[in-house]
């Protein structure tokens, strides 16, 4: 049996940092995954934080074709209906670090920077963190359609015995919220955008179509694990998205739908703007460690 990426699974942690790389020039793609595969070494933790390690999947497929899902593409084309549009910002490499607290957090990401010195630069740098508990900046909980960490893994891992087991398809989104005139809006209005009630998260009962939890209902599309945060300042902040999945389609589908491409918009798009897109495979312990520096292999 493979062994997923433990920090998919690492909740509880409120410090993130998200970075997204692109190769240099002439770096050779197989030393670059190495040095991202030594960083996560199975055996073990990273000064007290984890680690998920997510590669373009058109550059995973290059180096280790055999262990990459089939047909697996990165956020390559934006997503464009005729009165909204998502970007494709697509890079090469992405490390989430989290951990107990920030400046743990901040030194282990800036050794890694420096590990990619001449093979790698950092193109998107984030920080996140946790909100009230289980919160986004909206005020509403996040993330109450995620399966039980028990159930998880069966949604969101590629199975045994197909190429890229133990792995998981990653989307990730900065999303801007427009802070003011979403707080200018009566709670029951705000209600009807998520389609969920905000002290407690309960679904409407009179849910309206164009409402995000109508837009991306995970029994029309399939489970995926949320593992968003909070990110940006008191003036400018947002929401990061973090979705995983055993396949591309179900993500894909839900932006689709909130973009209204074949139905109606997401209301909540009217009020939280995306500024990024990427796709990302993150492989099992298992394959990485096929990529690891020699020393650091069993």
């Amino acid at each position: 049996m493979t062994t997923p990426q433990t920090g998919i699974f690492a909740l509880g942690t409120h410090a993130h940092s998200y970075l997204e790389l692109d190769l240099d020039q002439d770096a050779d793609p197989r030393a670059a995954l190495s040095i991202a595969a030594g960083l996560n070494e199975p055996r073990t933790t990273m000064g007290g934080v984890n680690l998920v390690v997510g590669f373009r999947p058109e550059l995973w497929a290059s180096v280790l074709p055999d262990h990459s899902p089939a047909g697996l593409t990165g956020f390559n084309e934006p997503v464009t209906a005729p009165d909204f549009r998502m970007p494709a910002t697509q890079h090469d490499m992405f490390l989430w670090t989290a951990g107990g607290s920030r400046d743990v957090v901040f030194d282990v990401v800036t050794g890694m920077i420096e590990l990619f010195c001449g093979v790698a630069t950092v193109a998107d740098e984030v920080s996140g963190w946790i909100y009230q508990g289980d919160r986004d900046l909206t005020g509403f909980i996040d993330g109450t359609e995620n399966p039980h960490l028990s159930e998880a893994p069966r949604w969101i891992l590629v199975p045994d015995g197909n190429p890229g087991a133990g792995g998981s398809v990653l989307l990730v989104q900065k999303w801007l919220h427009r802070a003011a005139a979403w707080g200018a809006l009566p709670v029951r209005e705000q209600e009807r955008a998520i389609g969920r009630t905000k002290p407690d998260s309960v679904e409407l009962a009179d849910r309206p179509d164009t409402s995000h939890a109508a837009r991306t209902d995970q029994d029309d599309f399939g489970k995926i694990f949320r593992r968003n945060t909070a990110f940006g300042s008191a003036r400018r902040h947002g929401t990061f998205f973090v979705g995983f999945c055993n396949r591309r389609e179900p993500l894909a589908d839900m932006l689709d739908s909130m973009a209204g491409l074949g139905g109606v918009r997401d209301a909540l798009t009217l009020y939280s703007a995306p500024l990024t897109g990427a796709y990302y495979f993150v492989p099992s312990l298992d394959d990485l460690a096929l990529l690891a520096p020699h020393e650091d292999r069993h």
